[in-house]
């Protein structure tokens, strides 16, 4: 039996964990007490002061470079006045103060009418630094410049409210795990089943509707779902990571704690953020092989199921335009800036492709298929092989599409995000094909104005991250979870070879990642990039998906070490 109370207990742990981070940042700072030229500053997370010093006879031009904005060009941060004459000999020099981004190192230029230096310095949140640039040798009027930074006022450390929260969470881990323990003691144990059988013997006494049938019912199994039958089982680990993916949800769409790494990505690259629509979408396709196999399993009309899935599918676009629409905040919607593409969107046109595909190749019990053929062990690929087809066609449009259609302006294949990355060479060219189709689609009005990538890159065209082209990356990445939905079906009760199953999907598809990248960020043949929801994004997010249901499918199914608690309860919560 499950302890209700620690497990509701851990969901407690849970939430008291997040508030710490949802407030752990820091409060914006206003700069007192410093300099004239520092007054005025008012820092807020992820921002430092510098104050440039200039003791050269010419005004200096500094310019910044973030270590993240790939093949991008220096951005202007402003100009320091030269040296001053106070008197006959004192001489001042010129200062100014600028506001520095504290996420990423960054390389600072300084120029006069040539380059004077380059320093390379990561600032600490919250931190004061002077950059003094002055010669070596004033005797040699061509003498070297150094430019030295120094730390005014320490920064603080940012991530310790992540680790105050996760201390938090450990300790009430360690009071819940001591708690079963304590109360798996026999003296423990034998002491709770007096004490609820003398409950339940006052209450049968006390109430006037006790009656046999009703105690049995009682003391029966219980249903954890309303309206479910008592014999229809869930899969517990399904609806772990299911609640995983949707408390990290809820925790980035409230900001996160203004913590960088929970924001989306600007262009190549994962973060936290960035793992969370996948795996929704992996766990879409992996229900979908489970709900329409017991359909077919009870000889449910075809056609019926295909009517129910164009009705799911028009719902949650339709809900997607008109209901959950960013624009919908500004007022009433305006046809003239309609925003068409959209999670839900994305979410419902897959469920219809992956879904019809299901009912039109599914097989009601497909473990009885192909036992005692030389490819039995591949039957789970093998006998939906016309879904396989279908799919490796679909990849072979994208990629086709992505780096052979002509994109005016823009080099064939450019996966870039345009703006100042590639040193400014290709401004307007935000998502190569992926743009271009849905501007000529949609119309430049009807997507996303505020692109992830427009702050680091200054990318000034609108780009949709639920573009169309990456509509067919999406059905892939469903298809690979109704695979794993697949090898529960088939290998149902042969738990080592759900397992073994599990982590050759996670390696090849970790292979097929690493291959694609060449294990980098930036430099692969296609890289990792959310916003085009590249083949490389896909097969990534498949085998982190994959590994984690291998995890919590052992712990939670199989070894019975964990119960899914807390991340068990709000998918209950939702399935109810």
């Amino acid at each position: 039996m499950e302890p209700a109370g620690f497990s509701l207990g851990l969901v407690a742990a849970l939430i008291a964990s997040l508030s710490v981070l949802m407030v752990g940042g820091v409060d914006p700072l206003t700069v007192a007490g410093e300099s004239p030229d520092r007054k005025h500053h008012k820092l807020e997370m992820d921002q430092a002061i510098l104050s440039v010093y200039n003791e050269l006879s010419e005004e200096l031009v500094v310019s910044w470079l973030s270590d993240h904005c790939y093949h991008c060009k220096f951005q202007k941060l402003g100009n320091v006045s030269s040296k001053k004459r106070l008197g006959l000999q004192q001489k001042h020099p010129g200062n100014s103060s600028f506001t520095i981004d504290t996420k990423h190192a960054v390389m600072l230029q300084l120029n006069t009418s040539v380059e004077v230096c380059r320093v390379h310095e990561s600032f600490g949140e919250l931190g004061h630094y002077s950059l003094w640039v002055t010669k070596a040798n004033w005797s040699n009027a061509n003498g070297t410049v150094t430019c030295k930074t120094i730390i005014d006022k320490e920064p603080i450390n940012s991530n310790l409210p992540i680790l105050y929260a996760f201390l938090v969470y450990v300790g009430l881990v360690i009071l819940v795990c001591l708690g079963q323990f304590v109360q798996g003691l026999s003296p423990v144990k034998n002491l709770l089943f007096r004490l609820s059988s003398r409950v339940e013997m006052e209450r049968l006494i006390n109430s006037e509707l006790g009656s046999p049938i009703r105690v049995a019912d009682s003391t029966g199994q219980s249903n954890l779902v309303p309206g479910r039958s008592a014999g229809s089982q869930r899969l517990r680990s399904l609806d772990t990571l299911r609640g995983l993916a949707l408390v990290i949800m809820i925790f980035v769409n409230y900001g996160g704690g203004r913590y960088w790494f929970f924001k989306h990505e600007s262009w190549n690259g994962l973060t936290i953020a960035d793992l969370v629509f996948p795996w929704f979408v992996f766990i879409m396709g992996t229900s979908i092989a489970l709900s329409l196999n017991a359909a077919l399993q009870v000889n449910r009309s075809r056609w019926k199921l295909l009517a129910k899935v164009a009705w799911r599918t028009a719902a949650l676009v339709l809900l997607g335009i008109f209901i959950i629409n960013p624009n919908y905040c500004k007022g009433p919607l305006s046809w003239d800036t309609l925003r068409i593409p959209g999670v839900l969107q994305r979410l419902g046109l897959t469920y219809g492709v992956v879904a019809v595909l299901e009912i039109l190749c599914g097989k009601g019990y497909p473990e009885g298929f192909a036992l005692d053929n030389w490819w039995s062990p591949a039957r789970d690929v093998l006998i939906y092989w016309p879904q396989w087809v279908f799919i490796l066609l679909l990849e072979c449009i994208w990629l086709c599409v992505t780096f052979l259609l002509p994109v005016p302006g823009c080099p064939r294949g450019y996966l870039g995000p345009g703006g100042i990355g590639d040193f400014g060479q290709f401004a307007n060219c935000t998502g190569g094909a992926a743009g271009y189709i849905d501007r000529w689609v949609f119309g430049e009005d009807h997507i996303y104005q505020h692109p992830s990538c427009a702050i680091l890159y200054k990318t000034t065209v609108p780009f949709d991250p639920e573009n169309l082209l990456g509509l067919i990356n999406s059905i892939v990445m469903a298809f690979l979870g109704l695979q794993a939905g697949k090898i529960f079906l088939i290998y149902k009760g042969q738990n080592k070879q759900i397992v073994l199953r599990f982590l050759f999907w996670s390696v090849l598809l970790g292979v097929i990642s690493a291959i694609l990248t060449k294990c980098s960020k930036d430099h692969g043949f296609i890289p990792v990039n959310k916003n085009l929801w590249s083949i490389s994004y896909v097969t990534t997010l498949s085998c982190f998906a994959y590994i984690l249901l291998l995890l919590i499918y052992s712990a939670v199914d199989i070894k019975k070490y964990w119960t899914g608690a807390p991340f068990y309860y709000p998918e209950l919560c939702l399935s109810v």
